[in-house]
């Protein structure tokens, strides 16, 4: 097997060289970038055609009699799903999104051979049998692995292969929602990459190859082709601008919430217990509320045709609710409270999704309430269908921190182009409430709590991608606090350093000396055997710890004024860290990450 490697590797790094000596390295990106949106949008048809089949044999199922098994389809896929983790991948597959800003920012833009396939395979399942997730996060997962690999494959550097990883990210999202424009602002605007202009043509490559690939094998029509959309209407505006912030207050909420279920259920050690608990829980949750299976695009579809009362069916609290417009807001309200609880059950059980869908959900569940309750209430007639789809625009841009993805994907997805006003005022006034409540979205807030996260502003981007283990300096001479001034003299002969670590017994670093500090006596003979280092030691303005962030030593930097700072893990020295070499190395980033 290994020799079959090392051929395939010999083989590309060939083609590498001749293509790029041939065409251009530009050029051959672009020809790599369309082979990525052909895999990319590959996966995406696989992953759809898969959760269809499985949904359709589970439904089918329940709908022949067996409805009991809405209670425990769930459990059957996430359990599939987990085995596949634990026991094949062996490696938490966790949050798609946040783990490809994870491996742009901390890991060289590399992601592992299994991530072509692993997210496909075991969302198929979670999803299929009824996990209340999305697909898209692990496609975008999948196709972020491909593009990574592909680029690994050819030795390409960490400029390029972070290009191509965004590209396969694209071509997913792109291929799974028929939606190019989407998919490339996806990009930019979640991903966080800073590209020129030049760039952007590989990203539009894979993006439009994949989208074309899903169109040839499942057809031109939009994710929601039949919605019954009403014309726009100016004197609705204001009506738009208070769901904007209705939107904009869920989305804290929804983040919250999940987040809340799954730290309890990581509590339980026992994976099993907490896989029982969790399918048993979405199991039930599923029985009662129907909508709640899977990612909910058909209740999606429901509510933008204004068939708003089959939302109802096969629910055992239909008779409960009744069809009536306050039962039916019931009914909503209901889902609206509980899709949370139902998407962090699946993820904390075991199964492998993500919070896309259940944000487009939430927000057309968010949208129709809204309406059908002023409509309810007699305050105005408003069109639901409308205010569904431009709450799924408003809650995504919440959740995710980002109004321009979310504005042109319900666009693409719903043949929505007549909204665009009502859909940019929605989606921006919920994301700015949401930036009120929490700056950071929930992807990023993980790695933003860590220091980890790459932004639009350079300068933070560069000093994430920088290490501090690569700019430490340790050829200063240590010196003993109880050394004489004629040891420290010996010391300054043979250095090439002006600053000298005090250490002690422990190697604890306890202060520094500078040629400076002693330049008045160092020629004084009669002092060399009765004075000792402690004596002209100082502390320093502060300390750098061995596991902290560039961002934190910079700022250390800025506060003490000081050009030089010493490192220590636990108290021992381990060397220095300097303004200059820090300034080398920033330069040295910022030419590796530049896109040409």
């Amino acid at each position: 097997m290994s020799k079959i490697n090392d051929i395939i590797h010999s083989t590309a790094n060939k083609i590498s060289i001749h293509l790029t000596a041939k065409i251009g390295q530009r050029y051959f990106v672009m020809l790599l970038s369309f082979f990525v949106g052909i895999a990319s949008g590959l996966a995406a048809v696989t992953l759809k055609h898969a959760v269809d089949a499985v949904k359709q044999i589970v439904i089918g199922l329940s709908e022949s009699g067996y409805s009991f098994l809405l209670i425990f389809s769930p459990a059957v896929g996430i359990l599939i799903s987990m085995l596949l983790v634990r026991y094949v991948i062996r490696q938490n597959l966790g949050h798609g999104i946040t783990q490809i800003l994870h491996a742009i920012s901390q890991s060289g833009s590399s992601l592992k051979k299994h991530h072509v396939y692993s997210s496909v395979v075991t969302s198929s399942f979670t999803i299929g049998f009824g996990g209340s997730v999305g697909a898209e996060a692990p496609i975008a997962l999948t196709g972020a692995g491909i593009g990574s690999n592909i680029a690994k494959l050819f030795r390409q550097d960490y400029k390029t292969i972070t290009l191509l990883m965004a590209c396969g990210a694209a071509g997913g999202i792109a291929g799974v929602f028929k939606a190019p424009i989407a998919g490339m602002v996806f990009t930019l605007e979640i991903l966080m990459l800073n590209l020129t202009m030049a760039s952007m043509v590989p990203l539009m490559v894979s993006a439009v190859t994949a989208t074309s690939l899903t169109y040839w094998f499942i057809g031109q029509d939009v994710e929601f082709s039949q919605s019954q959309i009403h014309p726009f209407t100016l004197s609705n505006m204001p009506y738009y601008l208070l769901l904007g912030i209705f939107c904009g207050l869920i989305s804290p909420l929804f983040t919250r919430a999940l987040w809340l279920p799954e730290r309890l259920m990581a509590t339980i050690k026992n994976h099993w217990l907490r896989w029982a608990i969790g399918s048993l829980l979405l199991g039930l949750l599923i029985f009662l509320l129907p909508p709640l299976y899977g990612e909910g695009y058909s209740t999606i579809g429901v509510l933008l045709r204004g068939s708003t009362t089959e939302i109802l069916r096969g629910s055992p609290i239909e008779h409960l609710t009744g069809e009536s417009e306050f039962g039916l807001l019931l009914f909503a309200g209901l889902i609206l409270l509980l899709k949370t609880v139902a998407t962090a059950s699946t993820t904390a059980a075991g199964g492998v999704g993500g919070t896309f869908a259940p944000s487009l959900f939430m927000g057309a569940v968010a949208g129709f309430f809204f309406a059908a309750l002023l409509n309810a209430l007699g305050v105005v007639g408003l069109p639901t269908a409308n205010f569904t789809l431009v709450g799924m625009a408003g809650v995504m841009a919440g959740v995710m921190h980002a109004p321009m993805t979310a504005i042109f994907l319900i666009a693409e997805i719903t043949d929505g182009y007549e909204l665009l006003l009502p859909l940019m005022l929605v989606a921006t006034v919920s994301h700015v409430v949401m930036e009120f409540f929490a700056p950071q979205s929930i992807y990023t807030k993980p790695l933003a709590v860590k220091g980890e996260l790459l932004t639009h502003e350079r300068d933070k981007t560069v000093l994430t991608l920088m290490h501090l283990e690569n700019v430490i300096e340790t050829d200063f001479t240590p010196v003993h606090s109880e050394a004489t001034l004629g040891d420290l003299v010996r010391a300054v002969s043979t250095s090439r350093r002006n600053l000298f670590p005090v250490v002690n017994n422990r190697n604890e670093l306890i202060g520094v000396v500078s040629i400076v500090e002693i330049r008045d006596f160092i020629f004084d003979q009669s002092r060399y055997e009765n004075t000792y280092v402690r004596d002209f030691m100082d502390i320093p303005r502060a300390f750098v710890s061995s596991n902290e962030s560039m961002t934190s030593v910079m700022k250390k930097f800025e506060d003490s004024g000081a050009w030089n700072l010493p490192v220590v893990s636990n108290r021992t020295y381990v060397g220095f860290v300097s303004k200059s070499k820090i300034l080398t190395t920033y330069r040295d980033v910022m030419t590796h990450i530049t896109y040409e």
